[in-house]
């Protein structure tokens, strides 16, 4: 049985004292025995005090992105050597803001995968397709080549230590919704593509959902056979929003 699991991806927002206020209520509202592994993923200049408010925690907490590179001439990049230094545990790869805003490609998001695994993170690797993609009825082909990608580079083991969001990018803040169905044929469409490969990693592989989780749809999406949990955007700026998501995992 895979156990659900909760991150909340806190984007570029909040300050200091918003994030670590944001924290506290989320912990006190958690409480124990929470049936859903729980992550947030702070701006990068919080997660040193974030993660010291987490200590004796069961909450994970997890980067935005991770580098490439362990060292050198990256201007901007964080490498998992640091982000395992202040007590990171998982880090989102692929984010689909970093492949669409900033032209991350797949290749590139490949290497960050393997980077992050090499230092004992666990990857959170986000897979999906535009609104266009969608339309043009290749949205397995663009999932399929996102997740070939990781795969070629890191092979299939690797996904042993991984976790995969789908994110529909067309549902994402458009206004348009996918419905529990849409997602959960994606969701089975990915874990069928990595049976081919190894059947025991497919059945224990998480798959989150990416695709504007809310309070209202979140028992729905949980209750789909493939759906794991969720990656959680602007709900998780809310400690209620995202507390009523966790307890419905």
């Amino acid at each position: 049985m895979r156990r659900s699991l909760v991150v909340g991806n806190w984007k570029m927002n909040g300050n200091r004292g918003k994030s670590l206020g944001l924290l506290g209520d989320i912990l006190a509202g958690l409480g124990e025995g929470a049936k859903a592994d729980v992550g947030v993923c702070p701006p990068f200049v919080y997660l040193p005090e974030v993660g010291e408010a987490l200590t004796g925690s069961s909450v994970l907490l997890g980067s935005q992105n991770v580098a490439d590179q362990d060292e050198g001439a990256f201007t901007g990049e964080v490498s998992a050597l640091m982000l395992k230094e202040f007590g990171c545990q998982l880090a989102i790869v692929g984010h689909s803001e970093r492949r669409l805003i900033y032209g991350e490609s797949s290749a590139l998001v490949a290497a960050r995968y393997a980077k992050a695994l090499q230092h004992g993170l666990i990857p959170i690797l986000c897979i999906g397709e535009t609104l266009e993609e969608r339309e043009s009825e290749r949205t397995f082909d663009v999932v399929g080549e996102q997740l070939d990608a990781v795969l070629h580079t890191a092979g299939v083991a690797s996904l042993a230590k991984a976790v995969i969001a789908y994110e529909p990018v067309w549902a994402i803040g458009t206004g348009r919704t996918a419905s529990t169905e849409q997602a959960q044929e994606v969701h089975s469409w990915i874990r069928a593509r990595i049976a081919k490969l190894d059947a025991n990693i497919s059945e224990s592989l998480q798959i989150l959902y990416g695709g504007s989780v809310k309070p209202d749809n979140a028992a729905a999406l949980f209750s789909m056979p493939d759906i794991d949990g969720g990656l959680i955007g602007g709900a998780s700026l809310d400690a209620n929003s995202f507390l009523k998501i966790c307890h419905s995992a």
